[in-house]
């Protein structure tokens, strides 16, 4: 029960942050990051969080109900702007793939830079 009440006031605290602050960043990214810096600092996740997040990965396919129900209610929208959804779909993954692909290369080479100073 502890846990699940520590993942909602965290998401909760998250969403309230960004409301004072008017961050461009979901509450509930705010709320991750503060759950990792609570797990750091306990020294790592309990058995009952492990349990709760097991249960709700398990579940997950449920939260996106809502989700499909909302895609239904604004299908016309949808098909009238088909263009431009798609549009924007491809740029952002275009974009996401690009980014990933520069990072992961920045940090293969930084680590291989780590290591040949770790080699005597």
């Amino acid at each position: 029960m502890v846990a699940i009440f520590l993942l909602i006031a965290l998401q909760l605290v998250g969403e309230a942050i960004v409301t004072l602050t008017g961050l461009p960043v979901p509450g509930a990214v705010i709320g991750l990051v503060l759950l990792y810096v609570v797990l750091s600092v306990r020294g790592g996740v309990s058995e009952e969080m492990t349990h709760t997040t097991g249960f709700l990965l398990d579940n997950l396919a449920l939260l996106f109900v809502p989700a499909g129900v909302g895609v239904i209610a604004y299908l016309p929208l949808i098909v009238s702007r088909w263009e431009v959804i798609v549009a924007a779909l491809l740029v952002s993954v275009t974009v996401t793939i690009a980014l990933t692909a520069l990072a992961v290369s920045w940090l293969a080479r930084r680590s291989a830079a780590t290591a040949a100073e770790a080699t005597p």
